[in-house]
């Protein structure tokens, strides 16, 4: 287990003995295992050690002497929080398969997609089933600078009003080179739904 990892996991236990706790933090008894660690967590500002106050406190609380005890500083918590939404690596990310088209975008494309996967919920039209998770799941090819993802036909279209949203509120880069890349954009009509239109290719 890389070095991260095994901070993570002590993070991970305190985290979960101070939310069993009423008094918010992570005893001396229950980090016995991982003890070093957390000291290591504390000198990096992830974890706050008891002080003497605190451990006074703490020792009356529970009726026996608490040598020590730990807690989530700001950081650590946010380490944490981001640890379980961060974007899977590329071992882990969906890959082509049966249908799906394989696509790179620039920064300022995933950057466009991403706020159009975080307004689903307040969309007349929203995104694609599946398309959220391939935004979150895309990956970095540092190579050429481009994140790749692989969409279905109605992912693509999905994508194609995305950028459609983004170029109509102030920059058409995104859309003009989705079309040239792929051949698609979508066009606003009598109709509320997005339509792909493979025929605008180069225009």
């Amino acid at each position: 287990m890389a070095c991260e990892d095994r901070a993570v996991t002590a993070l991970e236990a305190v985290a979960a003995r101070q939310r069993a706790a009423d008094h918010g933090w992570a005893l001396d008894w229950d980090l016995r295992p991982v003890k070093q660690r957390v000291f290591n967590l504390a000198a990096r500002g992830l974890t706050q050690l008891a002080d003497r106050e605190d451990r006074a406190a703490l020792s009356a609380w529970e009726g026996r002497a608490v040598r020590w005890a730990a807690r989530l500083t700001a950081p650590g918590h946010d380490l944490l929080l981001y640890r379980r939404f961060r974007p899977q690596s590329a071992a882990g990310a969906p890959g082509p398969g049966p249908g799906l088209e394989r696509v790179e975008l620039l920064p300022s494309q995933l950057t466009a997609l991403r706020l159009f996967v975080a307004l689903a919920g307040r969309l007349r039209v929203p995104p694609a089933d599946g398309l959220a998770e391939r935004v979150r799941t895309a990956r970095r090819d540092t190579a050429v600078n481009r994140h790749v993802l692989y969409l279905s036909p109605e992912q693509m279209a999905s994508v194609a009003y995305a950028f459609w949203l983004h170029k109509m509120s102030g920059s058409a880069l995104e859309a003009n080179r989705f079309t040239r890349d792929y051949g698609i954009s979508h066009h606003d009509g009598s109709d509320a739904e997005p339509s792909a239109d493979r025929s605008a290719a180069g225009g």
